[in-house]
C-alpha cells in the first residue's frame, strides 16, 4: 500500500497542501472581498449562494464517495457516486441559465468525466495498481485542463490559466484526501478536506464574480 501514487509521497503532499491552504485562505479572503463589491444585489447574492451550495456539494459528495469506497460497503460507494454525478448535472443547469442549454450540458459531461476518472483512480490506488492509477492521473489532469478551456471560452474573466491552476489545485488536494484516507492518516484526512473544501468555495466565488461583471445587466437591482 505504501507504493500507491508514487508521484506524490504522502508527507510531501501533506505539507504542501498545508502551506497552500494557508495561501487559499488569503486568495479567498480577497476573492470575497472581490464578490462582495459586486454581489451588491439580491440576485448577484442568491448566485453567489447557489455557486457556493453546488460546488461545497461537489466536494461534501465527493468526500462521502473517497470515504465509502475505501472503507465501506460496495453499496454505500455506489449511492454516493450516483448522488455524485447528479451534482455535476445540477452544475451544468446553473452555467446553462446563462450560457445556453448546448454549454450547460457539454460541461455536465466534462464534469461527470472527472467524476467517471476519479472512480477508476480512486480503485486502482486502493488496489495497489500502478499502471492504472498513472493512467487515471494522467486522464483526470487532461480532462481538468478540459474544462478550464472550455470555462475561459465561456467568459473573459475566468482567464484560462488561472482557472487550469484552480482546477490542478483542486486535483491536487482531492489526492491529498484520497492518499491520507488509504494510508489510514486520520489528522491529514482531515487536514486534506480542509483544504479541499476552503479552495473550492474560492474557486465557486471566482465563477460567480466572472458572471456577474460579464451579465451585469442581469445583476442591476
Amino acid at each position: 500500500m505504501k507504493k500507491i501514487f508514487r508521484r506524490w509521497p504522502i508527507a510531501a503532499v501533506a505539507a504542501a497542501i498545508l502551506t497552500t491552504a494557508t495561501l487559499t485562505a488569503a486568495e479567498a479572503s480577497a476573492a470575497y472581498a472581490d464578490v462582495s463589491a459586486t454581489a451588491a444585489t439580491a440576485g448577484a447574492q442568491a448566485l453567489r449562494e447557489a455557486m457556493r451550495k453546488l460546488w461545497s456539494d461537489h466536494v461534501f459528495w465527493t468526500r462521502e464517495y473517497v470515504v465509502a469506497a475505501i472503507d465501506g460497503p460496495p453499496e454505500a460507494a455506489q449511492a454516493a457516486a450516483s448522488r455524485l454525478m447528479k451534482n455535476q448535472e445540477d452544475i451544468g443547469h446553473a452555467v446553462a441559465a446563462y450560457y445556453g442549454a448546448d454549454a450547460g450540458s457539454r460541461l455536465t459531461s466534462l464534469l461527470k468525466q472527472h467524476i467517471e476518472i476519479a472512480v477508476e483512480l480512486v480503485a486502482a490506488a486502493k488496489a495497489g495498481q500502478q499502471v492504472k492509477t498513472k493512467d487515471a492521473d494522467a486522464r483526470w489532469q487532461q480532462n481538468a485542463d478540459e474544462i478550464a478551456a472550455f470555462l475561459s471560452q465561456a467568459n473573459p474573466n475566468w482567464p484560462r490559466q488561472a482557472i487550469a491552476d484552480a482546477m490542478r489545485m483542486h486535483l491536487e488536494t482531492t489526492t491529498a484526501e484520497v492518499l491520507a484516507r488509504l494510508h489510514r492518516e486520520y489528522a491529514k484526512d482531515v487536514a486534506a478536506f480542509d483544504a479541499v473544501y476552503d479552495h473550492i468555495l474560492h474557486m465557486a466565488d471566482v465563477l460567480t464574480e466572472g458572471i456577474v461583471k460579464q451579465f451585469p445587466a442581469r445583476f442591476a437591482s
